[in-house]
């Protein structure tokens, strides 16, 4: 399955450059494979998923999203449902929390990475909102040797054209690697606190 969603990932990543989308991994560096890996990133629309799965891909990351994201997106929603990632329903917390509980014990076990957005939606314009801290905490305590790795996305929001079926053509973006870092229930709340005020910054 992980042939095919890359697949389609490189597939989108084609219809990028095809639109002349330059995207542009800026200080990423290499990361270990011996413990699971937490990507964490400000989402600013369904083209943020394609590159980073295709950027991480030797690390088989798997996302944490919405339940709408699983639905009539092309190769996103098919990489959500049939690509081992985990869609959750917002509206349900007690369900939500078992389905990551269950899933982060597969990654840890695996070793695989997780990609979440924790301000929890899509922010294309404006301050980033904060952190939704519950997501996160469930995946420490099962997943307590993870490194999280703070990525910071610029402009693909512009790509969408204000939600046009025709899309913006030439869009520049970056994919920002910020300092990686190891968290725990303890300072999680801190930590998560410094890594959005350094993705506002590389954005900015």
């Amino acid at each position: 399955m992980d042939k095919m969603t890359s697949w389609f990932n490189l597939t989108v990543m084609k219809s990028l450059s095809i639109l002349g989308t330059n995207i542009k991994f800026k200080d990423f560096k290499k990361l270990p494979k011996d413990r699971p890996i937490v990507f964490l990133s400000n989402h600013q629309s369904m083209w943020d998923i394609p590159p980073l799965m295709w950027k991480f891909r030797k690390h088989h990351p798997k996302f944490i999203a919405k339940k709408e994201l699983a639905k009539f997106i092309p190769s996103v929603s098919f990489n959500i449902n049939f690509g081992g990632s985990v869609a959750i329903d917002r509206s349900r917390p007690k369900e939500s929390i078992r389905k990551i509980t269950a899933f982060a014990k597969r990654i840890n076990k695996k070793k695989f990475a997780v990609c979440i957005f924790p301000e929890g939606t899509r922010t294309m314009n404006g301050p980033m909102k904060p952190f939704k801290k519950s997501g996160i905490e469930t995946l420490l305590k099962e997943m307590p040797n993870a490194l999280f790795v703070p990525i910071a996305i610029k402009n693909t929001g512009k790509i969408d054209h204000k939600g046009k079926f025709l899309k913006r053509l030439g869009v520049k973006v970056t994919f920002s690697f910020l300092q990686p870092r190891s968290l725990t229930l303890e300072n999680a709340e801190e930590e998560l606190a410094l890594m959005r005020a350094e993705m506002i910054s590389a954005i900015a």
